[in-house]
């Protein structure tokens, strides 16, 4: 079990176990989702760039681009 305290401000460190798990960065968003019975599950918030492995080739968006490649 990986525990932590939590501040009077509401406020944790979420351990680096769970950190590396997660895949957690600085800034990264968190989601919760609060079950019955109080068991809650932590998740990151995955960007929709970061699901689709072609939103990053942006290079070969330009107008002219769409153009010549709109028949295809």
């Amino acid at each position: 079990m990986i525990t932590s305290k939590l501040t009077t401000k509401a406020q944790t460190t979420i351990p680096q176990p769970v950190r590396r798990a997660l895949n957690l960065r600085p800034g990264d968003d968190l989601a919760y989702v609060v079950q019955p019975g109080g068991l809650v599950i932590l998740t990151r918030v995955v960007p929709p760039a970061e699901l689709d492995p072609f939103a990053v080739f942006d290079e070969w968006a330009s107008p002219e681009d769409e153009r010549a490649y709109a028949s295809l």
